[in-house]
């Protein structure tokens, strides 16, 4: 059974939803994998409790421009 996992910060229910149904829909495409067999999940971590290169998460987002 195939397996997707996706840490993020904190999501609203419909991203989650979103997510669920288009990583599984994409997944059961390029496998060749009905989507029945698939199982997605969610972890959501605090972004000040995840880093990247020395830096919070929520550090990085403040100090983000586009």
């Amino acid at each position: 059974m195939p397996y997707i996992s996706f840490e993020s910060g904190q999501l609203t229910a419909e991203q989650k939803k979103q997510l669920i149904e288009r990583l599984t829909k994409t997944a059961a495409e390029i496998l060749h994998i009905p989507e029945p067999f698939f199982t997605v999940t969610i972890k959501e971590l605090p972004d000040e409790n995840f880093g990247i290169g020395g830096r919070s998460i929520d550090e990085i987002k403040r100090n983000y421009k586009p």
